[in-house]
């Protein structure tokens, strides 16, 4: 019997990495989305492409799949997952705990004669796929059918409109925990599997999504449209530079990469980020700013960490201030942090709640007088 993998998010990473890399390793990927646009054109439409840039790109065509609306139709996606392989998700982290009931049901239908499901939630986000478990244990769920292992995924794929086809990067990281699995990790092609998925986490959080959004969050101070143009600007490189100096100092630290690897890994990343084939724009790059000064997030959660170490984290904390002058009313984030900033309260009530640091931290009274700064504005 063929495998059967099913996928929650329909989206351009969804498509263009999730499924493609489950088509590639002989999965029938069957889709679950609520966007009745999306379900009706992938239900209408038997392939699409994903089309590389950059450097070894190529062209892959994803076919022989399904696609079902899990809003409408959430028993088909329950009797679906009852006898599933994989199940995987793209779905943003704030949207694991809507996805978690259906998963729940699916288990509780699930055979005893079959293998454990094995779940994994293609996330931007630290513990993603425990997030995930928790939610699907809360209502009583039952998981001991299932195998949940944390990921780390990194491929960038520029805001699209219109049609299933994906423009994409050729560079792909999909590293997997393996150890959940105890010998038995499903095959998957292009997933490296490591036994501490810790140093790839944060590795790539705090240099390739720090990269981007101190780019973004810059770049809109100077008024840059596209993340290469600011990029190619020596000052505003040289900004996203220093901050990357100090991830560094972390990574090198914490975790033991060597000084030349991780030296490489941000020559790689500002690469990628500057590709003139994926040309991506700051206002898109730098939306949900409060999701993104978050406690653990690319900014706050390595200056913490470099405070507690004793090092400092100027560089970061520029880009902390660059952050909140990110003004763009139609993102609800950004409208929301705006709101927060001149409701009159004070610099240290506003940064417990928009960074999630305590008050005794050593890197709370600078993160203070950022919020000062901006509010003498």
């Amino acid at each position: 019997m063929a495998k059967k993998a099913v996928h929650f998010g329909a989206g351009n990473i969804g498509r263009g990495f999730v499924a493609q890399f489950l088509h590639s390793s002989g999965y029938e990927v069957v889709f679950a989305d609520v966007s009745d646009e999306l379900i009706g054109a992938l239900q209408q439409q038997p392939s699409y492409q994903v089309i590389e840039v950059g450097e070894g790109a190529t062209t892959h065509i994803v076919d022989g799949y399904r696609a079902i609306n899990s809003r409408t139709h959430e028993a088909e996606v329950i009797a679906e997952i009852a006898d599933a392989d994989i199940v995987t998700t793209a779905v943003g982290a704030r949207i694991l705990p809507f996805v978690a009931p259906v998963i729940a049901k699916g288990l509780a239908q699930r055979s005893d004669s079959l293998p454990d499901l094995a779940v994994i939630a293609c996330e931007n986000a630290i513990g993603g796929t425990d997030l995930l478990a928790a939610e699907v244990r809360k209502g009583g769920g039952p998981a001991g059918n299932a195998i949940f292992a944390n990921c780390a995924i990194d491929r960038i794929v520029p805001e699209q409109h219109g049609g299933l086809d994906v423009t994409i990067e050729s560079f792909s990281e999909w590293v997997v925990d393996r150890t959940p699995f105890a010998g038995r990790e499903p095959e998957i092609t292009g997933v490296t599997w490591v036994d501490d998925l810790t140093p790839f986490i944060e590795r790539k959080l705090f240099t390739v999504n720090t990269a981007h959004a101190a780019a973004a969050y810059h770049g809109m101070d100077r008024g840059w449209v596209s993340i290469r143009e600011a990029l190619a600007t020596p000052e505003l490189q040289a900004e996203v530079r220093a901050v990357l100096a100090e991830t560094k100092t972390l990574l090198v630290e914490k975790h033991g990469f060597a000084e030349d690897e991780q030296q490489q890994y941000i020559e790689k990343t500002l690469t990628r980020i500057s590709n003139p084939d994926l040309p991506d724009t700051c206002e898109r790059v730098g939306r949900s700013p409060l999701r993104k000064l978050g406690r653990h997030e690319r900014f706050i959660g390595p200056a913490a960490e470099l405070a507690e170490r004793g090092h400092t984290a100027w560089d970061l904390l520029n880009a902390v201030g660059a952050a909140l002058r990110f003004d763009v009313p139609d993102d609800a984030e950004s409208a929301e942090l705006q709101q927060l900033l001149a409701s009159g309260r004070a610099a240290d009530d506003l940064a417990a709640e928009i960074t999630g640091l305590e008050p005794t931290h050593p890197l709370f009274p600078h993160v203070v007088e950022v919020i000062e700064l901006r509010l003498a504005r």
